[in-house]
């Protein structure tokens, strides 16, 4: 039993930090402190300088 509890707390910590993930082509390199496009207009008139 002395054994066992070790082994599962190591197990346990390497899950926690363990980890996986990918860049998608969503992910982008612009910092979010940036405004969005669409940020600081009239909700509800669109913006007019978006050409989409």
């Amino acid at each position: 039993m002395k054994k066992l509890l070790p082994a599962l707390l190591l197990l346990a910590l390497a899950a926690a930090f363990s980890g996986c993930t990918t860049k998608t082509s969503k992910d982008t390199s612009i910092p979010w402190s940036r405004p969005a496009s669409w940020e600081g207009g009239i909700p509800g008139m669109g913006n007019p300088g978006d050409q989409r």
